[in-house]
């Protein structure tokens, strides 16, 4: 006998045979991924009843932490992220976000492959649904980039995000560019896909020329954005947001979709494509600079 319930917004499942009850946390409060992953933890608990042990199993905590630990190889970008899907599905389950949820998922799918292998955990079965990619079309009008120009602070700040919307550039390759890499009309920034070239438009030009470089760490970009972002009133905007509304906006200039990929810094057209295809269905305002 088995039985669902919810306590503080996230599932829970208990099973009972012949008198002994166990009853475990799903992590999640969403109930199509309950779904998905109730026939398996239910099978291990009955398993675990009638065996009368525990089999022997890495706490998933410990696992988690040995698995970020060990050697993978990953980008500083990539342990970075890794770390906080593991992290945040600790703390509060799958999150909502659908893309999120998916990275979540492979995540944790990576992790369980590892742990199996090096006989961390007696078995791993994967998790659907890490492969269910939605792109995010979430651009700013241009009453939001007038907002943002006028409002944020500090005054340095302001100027970073206003230089990331002039270049399309990302956060980490402007966060800290070197005075040597500066030139009349590109500046050379090392990214994803490795090192680039990004144009300066004339609006960026004069960023620069009326500014210090800036030296934030990821952190600090966060939080100051997060802060802005609340007070101001912006909703679903991410920094990010400020590079999609500059390709989106290229492209209803009538740029062409190879020119865009070269701006962004994509590694292939391909990218471009996927990222940008809801241009087909969405209306986006005129460029602004």
């Amino acid at each position: 006998m088995s039985s669902l319930y919810k306590k503080n917004d996230i599932y829970y499942l208990s099973v009972q045979i012949a008198g002994k009850r166990i009853t475990k946390s799903l992590r999640t409060a969403d109930f199509e991924t309950v779904k998905q992953i109730k026939p398996i933890i239910e099978k291990a608990l009955f398993l675990e009843i009638i065996d009368g042990v525990r089999p022997k199993n890495t706490p998933l905590t410990k696992l988690m932490k040995m698995y970020l630990e060990a050697e993978h190889n990953w980008k500083a970008s990539t342990k970075y992220i890794n770390t906080r899907l593991l992290n945040n599905y600790l703390k509060k389950g799958y999150p909502e976000n659908q893309t999120t949820k998916a990275m979540t998922i492979r995540v944790l799918n990576g992790c369980n492959r590892w742990g199996h292998k090096n006989k961390l955990i007696p078995n791993y079965e994967s998790i659907s649904g890490g492969n269910k990619y939605e792109a995010r079309t979430r651009v700013y009008s241009k009453d939001e980039l007038k907002l943002m120009f006028n409002k944020i602070t500090p005054h340095h700040f302001n100027m970073f995000v206003r230089f990331s919307y002039y270049t399309g550039a990302r956060s980490g390759e402007i966060r800290c560019i070197q005075k040597e890499n500066v030139k009349h009309d590109s500046i050379v920034v090392w990214g994803k896909s490795g090192k680039r070239i990004v144009k300066l438009n004339t609006q960026a030009r004069e960023v620069l020329d009326t500014n210090e470089l800036w030296e934030y760490t990821a952190n600090y970009v966060q939080l100051t954005w997060s802060r802005n972002r609340k007070r101001l009133g912006l909703h679903n905007a991410r920094f990010h947001d400020l590079r999609r509304t500059f390709g989106y906006n290229l492209i209803k200039q009538g740029r062409p979709i190879y020119e865009v990929s070269k701006l962004l810094g994509h590694s292939s057209v391909i990218t471009t494509e996927r990222h940008y295809a809801p241009l087909l269905t969405t209306e986006i305002e005129d460029f602004v600079l």
